[in-house]
């Protein structure tokens, strides 16, 4: 199996992702792109999507490149060891989609630079996550 099919059958089983509605749009070797729907129960304020889920759209779109193209761990495990959020603008009111590229792939440890924008091209927050597979 590989490290796309994996991550195909885990995603959408996953809770917490499920519960904030994060979708896979599209996933390549070493790169994924993840969309989040906004949500009234994603809002901090207003219309402003909570920090909280757009730093949890970098770490899952920085899980699901860490996996693709990579080889398979003989175990089936994986975290995320770091997580820099960056937020560049507020996320107001609309539809989030993050691009993630893997940066460097060591033999157990994956840097994955993130960038998330709003479905009308607004950056609103910049990523960085260190994932460790196996």
């Amino acid at each position: 199996m590989t490290g796309e099919e994996i991550m195909r059958q885990f995603l959408p089983s996953s809770p917490f992702p499920g519960h904030l509605g994060i979708r896979l749009v599209d996933m390549g070797p070493g790169s994924a792109t993840l969309g989040l729907p906004f949500a009234e129960a994603l809002v901090t304020a207003g219309t402003t999507v909570h920090g909280g889920a757009v730093a949890s759209l970098i770490d899952t779109a920085g899980m699901v490149a860490a996996w693709s193209g990579g080889e398979v761990p003989d175990r089936l495990r994986g975290s995320t060891v770091g997580l820099t959020v960056s937020y560049l603008a507020p996320a107001d009111g609309e539809d989030l989609e993050a691009s993630a590229t893997v940066l460097r792939r060591g033999r157990s440890i994956v840097h994955v630079d993130v960038d998330v924008r709003t479905a009308s091209g607004t950056a609103v927050a910049k990523g960085l996550v260190t994932y460790k597979l196996g």
